[in-house]
């Protein structure tokens, strides 16, 4: 797949990522297991590639001339 994120995007991700792990430790019980859903971000942004950008034709990254 060609990558389609670009380095503010990835950082954004990365924050986001962060943030929802911290739900971890701020939730009481079953609640806490929702940061699971940080690695969705976080694996984007390492890859540099998303798929719902691949489906609907949008890219990050700098046009190379």
């Amino acid at each position: 797949m060609k990558k389609n994120l670009g380095k503010a995007d990835k950082v954004v991700r990365l924050l986001i990522a962060l943030t929802v792990f911290s739900l971890f430790f701020l939730l009481d019980g079953n609640l806490r297991y929702l940061a699971v859903i940080g690695f969705v971000p976080l694996l984007t942004a390492l890859v540099s590639i998303c798929p719902l950008y691949s489906i609907f034709g949008i890219s990050t990254c700098k046009r190379s001339t």
